[in-house]
């Protein structure tokens, strides 16, 4: 570890090593950027030496307070794709833009009031540990393992293309060697640092995006007297579609599209497993509702900002050649609008604090995603499926590192492979996949009595393929990555098709299996033991 941590500082303390820095706001990126690394190698030592137990290495020892777990779930959701995706789409689009934000915030009530407090009653360091209290470990921990590791890779792409082609702007380096920076990092900080390295380094970029993301509109509020009125009415000016930006149909032409996305973005938040996994850090239920509520509070907050700085990019940067390549296209694609725009307000200083912020994030947040996935496979697959729960503690956490290490790779691979896509857009597909496998689960564990091992576990897998199939199949990966002339998929958004396939499945095979009768009787017991409990 110690020789990993000096590695890492001398590559981003000296600029002879890694970079050709050559001006004031690479300088300054690079130098506000290699404090945070600093920090956060700091926290990842001290921790690793705590992380040799599982309560710790998967739960940070259930000793991270309401406010902070808070602090700590706002910093994994406020992730690229809501600072660099969602701006970007804003600054594409307009108003469409906002149904992210508005779909990734209307989210967190159902986890506010029907999850937040059961999980933490019912469960101990995964989701699957809830649905396992009532149906048969090993099918249904294969199925949660599944869908928590195809939606931690998704989720992770968007992260590693945003990273990519930030680091490209600022640095002038290769996109894919970009790309193993961050990889780098974030094996290191999930590898020895566990949740307790993670959950810090969570907290500190969460407070940072704010501070960056509030300073940002702040200038652009202040270039338009603080009317948002003023702002509208210039945007529509500039932007080539003029007053339809205001209106829906830019970025979401039909009906059907749009309410699949908005139920992929509302129910794929009760799906996620890195989000999941947080409400398990605290002390009790009561810190789990605790810790929704400032993440609720703080996140609505986030999102505003972000609506104004995409506006804000579309006055300062549509016609503005410094930051338009060849093509009349913002360089860097529009995911980097809100890099740009600190820029053109702040000059080169702005310029190197928003671009180590944004990477900052990005870093925080495939470390999170990542011991999701790395816990899906040392605990979910190894203890449950392949040893029956009786594995030996330290080996698990062995295999949980070791994963950490593949899943690392595997991001960097695909996000070399995804360069150039929006990354709000592929968040979108990891929620879509996340509310056909693992919501409709862990909701139908916690409220319905007539699930049953098979129902879940059958119907889960179809829900959860047919969202890969469909993604496969669409616009987006046929079309764009595969370069066939037509998809045979023509929607962009699988969520309400797979969504409806998965519930079905789970209703109409929970009904036909005649197990069900003794699960029935032990979800009684279920819900009197740890429903109630306070």
């Amino acid at each position: 570890m110690t020789n990993l941590f000096f590695l890492v500082l001398v590559i981003f303390l000296n600029p002879a090593c890694a970079f050709a820095w050559d001006n004031a706001s690479t300088n300054f990126a690079g130098l506000i950027f290699a404090i945070f690394v600093l920090i956060t190698l700091i926290i990842t030592y001290f921790a690793s030496k705590k992380s040799s137990d599982k309560s710790n290495y998967y739960a940070a020892g259930e000793k991270i307070s309401g406010f902070q777990n808070g602090l700590a779930i706002a910093g994994d959701y406020m992730s690229a794709a809501s600072f660099l995706g969602i701006s970007g789409l804003v600054f594409f689009s307009g108003f469409d833009g906002l149904i992210y934000s508005i779909g990734f915030l209307v989210g967190w009530p159902i986890i506010l009031f029907l999850i937040a407090e059961k999980l933490k009653n019912l469960g101990k360091y995964t989701f699957a540990d809830v649905t396992t209290i009532r149906l048969k470990q090993s099918k249904i921990r294969v199925l949660s393992a599944s869908g928590t590791l195809v939606t931690v890779l998704f989720y992770l792409i968007a992260q590693m293309v945003g990273a990519g082609a930030l680091i490209q702007i600022l640095f002038g380096l290769p996109y894919s060697f970009a790309i193993w920076i961050v990889g780098a990092l974030m094996i290191i900080y999930v590898s020895f640092g566990g949740m307790i390295a993670t959950t810090w380094v969570q907290i500190i970029k969460a407070l940072l995006l704010i501070i960056g993301a509030s300073i940002l509109a702040y200038f652009v509020l202040k270039n338009h007297s603080f009317s948002l009125n003023e702002l509208l009415n210039e945007a529509i000016k500039i932007h080539q579609s003029q007053e339809l930006i205001l209106y829906p149909g830019k970025l979401i032409s039909d009906p059907i599209s749009a309410i699949s996305l908005g139920l992929a973005l509302i129910f794929g938040t009760a799906g996620l497993p890195h989000i999941l996994m947080r409400f398990f850090t605290v002390p009790d239920a009561r810190s789990a509702r605790v810790s929704a509520f400032y993440a609720t509070t703080l996140i609505g907050y986030f999102y505003i900002l972000t609506f104004v700085i995409g506006f804000g990019a579309i006055i300062f940067l549509t016609n503005n050649s410094l930051y338009l390549d060849d093509s009349n296209n913002l360089i860097g694609s529009n995911n980097m609008s809100a890099v740009h725009l600190s820029h053109v307000l702040g000059g080169d200083i702005f310029l190197g604090f928003i671009s180590a912020v944004a990477f900052a994030t990005i870093l925080a947040v495939v470390s999170g995603l990542t011991l999701a996935g790395a816990s899906a496979i040392g605990r979910d697959l190894y203890v449950y499926v392949f040893n029956k729960g009786k594995a030996n503690e330290k080996k698990e956490i062995i295999v949980s590192k070791v994963s950490s290490v593949f899943i690392g790779i595997l991001a960097i691979i695909l996000g070399i492979i995804f360069e150039g896509q929006n990354v709000a857009f592929l968040v979108g597909l990891a929620f879509a996949i996340a509310a056909s496998t693992n919501f409709p689960i862990l909701f139908l564990t916690i409220t319905w009595k007539g699930l049953t091992t098979n129902g879940a576990f059958v119907g889960g897998m179809i829900g959860l393929f047919t969202a890969i199939i469909l993604v496969i199949l669409s616009p987006t990966v046929w079309v764009e990555i595969f370069n066939f002339e037509k998809a045979i998929f023509p929607y962009k958004y699988p969520g309400l098709f797979s969504m409806i396939t998965s519930f079905l499945f789970i209703f109409l095979i929970s009904k036909i299996d005649k197990k069900n009768v003794d699960e029935n009787k032990f979800y009684l017991l279920v819900k009197q033991s740890y429903l109630g409990r306070k």
